[in-house]
């Protein structure tokens, strides 16, 4: 056959198919987002992405504060709004890194996990050619009249058996390997950050929040709806009717302080009757928080709610006891007081809009002896005191538009449709004052309320059990090292200048840390020195590479 028809009688060459560019580009993105490095930059942003959850203030904690920063910041706080830096965590750009974050890792530590097993399933690998070029070598003279290398390592496999080494025996090498539970830490570590982040997310999807103050007595109870919150979130997968059934009284609320101010504890009493059963007495405090089917109660802040008495001219008495909000460590309080339903017509019935009755106030649980009275001077109550402002004309309250109930709304003052109409008095417990119309007003005394926060979180315990297993893994990662050994018992004649005896005359060893070399000279001579008195043979030399004869 001529080389022209060898040519032309062989099929083509076919150059290799290559992939579509969108696949290349799928492929070559996933492994650019499966990454460590991408996932150690993504975990880097996920950090500096709460940083201003931290900074600011968060809608889902306090809707007050947010409030206040508007206030505060007229112009800088909209355009933080529009960024959603006020929920950070439920923003779109914080779910995205969360997302990423959270694929990348599961990319990451599959394959890896794969490998591991792989790893756990196979022998340790064959000894080099060359043991005297690894960092750690020894040479043993094989003990006297050792006539079976078989019998040699069979006793140098169990010795290392004992000290939980994974061990092979081939052909007069004994490999050994020991530190796979650094991978496995590693392992541990990602595959609890994952459980972290599935926690978090369980949390937010389905958990729910609420907040809103809690005046003892009966007549201030609360149960567990929407509506009685004065600040709530719910999870995307949680409806209202999904709250738990259960109402809250609190009957009592003990708060002890040092002499310089310093609060030391606090202990809330509640009546608790929970899905129909029968009432029941628990205390909370602010780290033992209140624990009830379905949801727990957190302890906030606490403070004084003033109760007033206020008679009108037709002889009609309406009592209040609304929450003065603290303003201070000395929960100096600060509030509103307002009447309504008086100065009604006794013949027609019929509420005078234009009579109704408010008062501005400002609670002092140690007052001082002369004023001026605007800050307590401790914050229990040693001598309280009342600080009133009286107001009358129009609250404001038929207008339909809606307005805080611890302040006056400015509008009907500045209007001049709401007038004060006397100087401040300051009112101790049980004093009365007659105003300029012959009505009176009574400081009767105090209630007191507490700030609560009504919360579920399903991913708590995932949380939990996710971080402990994260810090025991990183602590794994960090103290195993990888570190591999190999006892070479060749048959045969011996080097020159070394006794010769029947079998195996030389016991060559040499170590290799896979990962930090600090401890391990003087574990592998530890090693070698047990090998040497379990066969009986004495060191014949032992360096480390690139060392002094008995260094490290």
């Amino acid at each position: 056959m001529t080389a022209v028809e060898d040519r032309v009688e062989r099929p083509p060459v076919r150059p290799p198919r290559r992939p579509h560019p969108l696949l290349a580009l799928l492929r070559n993105s996933w492994r650019q987002l499966t990454s460590m490095r991408t996932a150690l930059i993504l975990l880097f942003l996920l950090a500096v992405a709460a940083i201003p959850g931290s900074v600011l203030p968060q809608r889902d904690v306090n809707i007050e504060d947010v409030n206040d920063y508007f206030v505060a910041h007229p112009d800088l706080a909209p355009v933080l709004d529009r960024l959603g830096a006020f929920e950070v965590f439920a923003s779109p750009w914080f779910s995205a890194i969360y997302v990423l974050l959270f694929t990348s890792l599961a990319g990451c530590i599959v394959p890896r996990l794969r490998d591991h097993l792989r790893a756990l399933r196979s022998r340790p690998p064959a000894a080099p050619k060359r043991l005297d070029r690894l960092p750690q070598h020894a040479t043993l003279p094989a003990p006297a009249g050792s006539a079976d290398p078989a019998q040699l390592t069979g006793e140098i496999a169990a010795l290392l058996r004992r000290r939980r080494w994974r061990v092979s025996v081939t052909d007069g090498v004994v490999a050994a390997e020991k530190g796979y539970l650094k991978e496995t830490g590693n392992l541990l570590f990602h595959f609890s950050l994952i459980a972290v982040l599935v926690g978090v997310a369980l949390g937010s999807w389905y958990g729910w929040h609420g907040n809103r103050l809690l005046v003892a007595g009966a007549d201030k109870a609360f149960c567990n709806t929407l509506q009685q919150y004065s600040e709530s979130g719910l999870g995307p997968r949680v409806d209202a009717a999904d709250l738990p059934p259960f109402c809250l009284e609190l009957t009592d609320f003990e708060a002890t302080f040092l002499e310089s101010g310093q609060p030391s504890s606090f202990n809330a009493t509640v009546l608790v009757d929970e899905d129909g059963g029968a009432p029941r007495s628990e205390d909370f405090s602010v780290n033992s928080p209140l624990r009830l089917a379905g949801a727990n109660v957190y302890l906030l802040g606490h403070g004084y709610a003033p109760e007033i008495r206020y008679t009108d001219r037709n002889g009609r008495a309406q009592t209040t006891a609304e929450p003065f909000l603290t303003a201070d460590a000395t929960l100096t309080g600060e509030g509103v007081a307002i009447f309504p339903d008086v100065n009604v017509d006794p013949v027609t019935g019929e509420r005078n809009p234009d009579l109704q009755v408010a008062f501005e106030g400002l609670y002092l649980p140690t007052a001082p002896a002369e004023p001026p009275y605007v800050r307590s001077e401790y914050p229990a109550e040693r001598s309280p005191g009342l600080l009133l402002i009286p107001y009358r004309g129009n609250l404001g309250l038929d207008a339909g538009i809606p307005g805080s109930v611890y302040r006056l709304d400015p509008r009907q003052v500045r209007t001049g449709q709401l007038n004060q109409v006397g100087d401040a008095k300051l009112l101790r417990p049980g004093e009365t004052w007659t105003l300029d119309d012959g009505t009176t007003v009574e400081f009767l005394g105090t209630r007191r309320y507490i700030t609560i926060s009504v919360r579920y979180d399903p991913g708590t315990l995932i949380l939990l059990v996710g971080s402990g297993t994260m810090l025991a893994g990183l602590m794994l990662s960090l103290v195993v090292r990888r570190r591999r050994v190999w006892f070479r018992v060749p048959p045969g004649e011996t080097p020159a200048g070394t006794s010769t005896t029947a079998g195996s005359s030389l016991i060559e060893v040499g170590g290799l840390p896979r990962t930090d070399h600090a401890g391990f000279g003087t574990e592998f001579r530890d090693l070698v020195e047990a090998v040497r008195e379990r066969t009986g043979a004495a060191p014949e030399a032992s360096r480390g590479a690139g060392q002094p004869e008995g260094t490290d």
